[in-house]
This record gives structure tokens, C-alpha cells and sequence, in this order.
């Protein structure tokens, strides 16, 4: 049986929505805080082909040789408004997790607001509940990341 969850969280940082989108977008700047901090992200490890049918890919590096991949496939990209994309394949999950995540930034007085939403397919809800918690706190690792004293 499939199991399914999902969640939104809301997110207001102080930076303009087009330093959110490229954070999300761009090796250089998804490596900075894609990923939790006691794990590097290195840019050499990163595809972000950001359009309908482009394939992001990610690989998180820890001590003694560790690593984690994380991939899927960009399903719409609307510069800097809206991405949508999949870790895994939702449509056909096999046995493991899947889900489709959909990224909202709204301009708010120049700050922007991300509204973010995940279904994941395959998912009880201890597994939406420990990739909610990952997903706070790589968004304080983005806040740092786009933070004003960053673009100085």
C-alpha cells in the first residue's frame, strides 16, 4: 500500500526574490546551503538543469567517505516565481520515498516570501516529519545565505 504525506512551509527572507530563485538555481550558490550543516555540498557534485525536464542531482559528503545522492526532475521552472520538481520518481516509486515538491516566492516589500509544499508518495508520517525538520533547517542555511550582510 502507498502512503502518503504532505506539508507547506512559509518562509520570509530578507532578500530580493531573484537571490532566492539563484540559490535555488545555481551550483554555486544551492552548494552554500542545500544540505544539513554537517554535511558538505560540493559544487562540483551539483546538476541543476532548471527547466521542464531538466534533472537536478546533488551528492551530500560527510566524514569517512560518506555520501548521499539526491535527485529528480524539474517539472515546471517559472523564473523567479515558481519551481516544481521531484526527488525520485513519484510516478513510479518503486519501494522508496518519492515526492514532488512546489516552490512559491512572492516579492513582500523587498523581501520575498517561499511558500513550500511537499507530497511525497511512499511516505508515512514520521519520514514527512524528519524531511519537514531537514528541510527548517536548511532554510536557516539559506536565510544566512541570502542575508544582507552577504551581499556586501
Amino acid at each position: 500500500m502507498i502512503q502518503t504525506a504532505e506539508y507547506d512551509l512559509t518562509r520570509l527572507f530578507d532578500a530580493p526574490r531573484e537571490l532566492v530563485w539563484a540559490a535555488w538555481t545555481e551550483p554555486e550558490r544551492f552548494s552554500r546551503w542545500f544540505g544539513p550543516a554537517s554535511l558538505a555540498t560540493p559544487v562540483g557534485r551539483i546538476t541543476l538543469d532548471a527547466r521542464p525536464g531538466g534533472i537536478w542531482r546533488t551528492t551530500l559528503v560527510g566524514d569517512e567517505g560518506f555520501e548521499v545522492t539526491m535527485d529528480g526532475t524539474y517539472r515546471e521552472v517559472v523564473a523567479p516565481e515558481r519551481l516544481v520538481f521531484t526527488t525520485g520518481d513519484p510516478d513510479a516509486p518503486g519501494d522508496g520515498p518519492a515526492s514532488v515538491v512546489t516552490i512559491r516566492l512572492t516579492e513582500v516589500d523587498g523581501r520575498t516570501e517561499m511558500r513550500f509544499h511537499q507530497y511525497g508518495v511512499n511516505t508515512d508520517q514520521e519520514h514527512a516529519e524528519q524531511a519537514k525538520a531537514g528541510w527548517l533547517e536548511f532554510f536557516d542555511r539559506l536565510a544566512e545565505h541570502v542575508a544582507p550582510a552577504r551581499l556586501a
